[in-house]
């Protein structure tokens, strides 16, 4: 969890444009992932992670966010400030990139397939 959020921090840090723009935006929804990875199996554990990046890019519709973000960094990192449609996409990008990392560590660690309980 603290590699996704240094790199989420970092690849806008270090890098411009729409390439930092939508790294970050898909690696804020791979540190939801990685947040509720731990308690939900890996296509659960996404599908939440798109929820709630979805819910939070909606949100910013009311002006709420912005509001926020104008007096504060930390809610202008967790909520953002305007609603963009293409985020949505790149929030599903990171849940899926949490997806993979996931699976490909369980069969790194001979784990096998991980999308049946092991119990």
């Amino acid at each position: 969890m603290p590699v996704v959020l240094a790199l989420g921090l970092g690849v806008r840090a270090v890098t411009g444009g729409d390439f930092a723009k939508y790294a970050g935006i898909a690696l804020y929804a791979t540190l939801i992932y990685a947040l509720v990875a731990y308690w939900l199996r890996p296509l659960y554990a996404a599908v939440t992670a798109v929820g709630v990046s979805w819910a939070v890019e909606f949100f910013q519709l009311t002006g709420i966010p912005a509001d926020l973000s104008a007096h504060s960094v930390l809610a202008r990192l967790v909520l953002g400030s305007t609603f963009n449609t293409p985020d949505l996409f790149w929030y599903a990008v990171g849940a899926g990139l949490g997806v993979a990392i996931v699976k490909g560590r369980m069969v790194e660690k001979g784990q096998g397939d991980v999308s049946r309980p092991t119990s």
